[in-house]
């Protein structure tokens, strides 16, 4: 930091984790695939870790943008949960949730989920608090970066709409 104003800034690599989730029988339904709500919870916490890692604060759960299921877990296999920020506001950051499941047996890895979810983090008196800007590196940041600012506005404006 060259000015006293000026925020730090981190690269998307800095935030960067996986989280690895083996599938148990509490975990799956009756016919054995893992719970759609465990794996949001599991993508919850994915996400909040790599959104507190770039910004070194407590975070809160503001949005869920989407949540796409494309192909079931099974008990006994393991999830693997790769959080990665894709754009950074004022208090708020966009984290994109990819998830694996890999056969423990074949070593066979799908990727079966993807998820868009924004957090604000919270200083110590729970109230929202600056992040650092996020460094982008390469072309896939860069595009991932820009169809964020497309989600955020669609975010935005749905929220200017009557509830139902």
């Amino acid at each position: 930091m060259s000015e006293k104003n000026e925020r730090p800034s981190k690269s998307v690599q800095e935030s960067m984790i996986e989280m690895c989730q083996l599938v148990l029988p509490n975990d799956t339904n009756i016919i054995g695939n893992l719970l759609g709500g465990r794996l949001m919870h599991w993508i919850d916490i994915a996400g909040a870790l790599a959104a507190s890692r770039h910004s070194n604060c407590v975070v809160a759960t503001a949005a869920l943008d989407s949540l796409d299921f494309r192909h079931p877990v099974r008990v006994g296999e393991m999830v693997r949960l790769k959080p990665r920020i894709t754009w950074v506001g004022n208090t708020s950051m966009e984290v994109r949730v990819d998830v694996y499941c890999e056969n423990m047996k074949t070593g066979a890895v799908i990727k079966t989920n993807k998820a868009y979810i924004t957090f604000v983090a919270l200083d110590d008196k729970g109230q929202p608090t600056q992040v650092p800007s996020l460094i982008i590196n390469t072309e896939e940041e860069k595009l991932e970066y820009e169809k964020a600012i497309q989600r955020r506005k669609i975010r935005l404006e749905n929220r200017k709409k009557p509830k139902v």
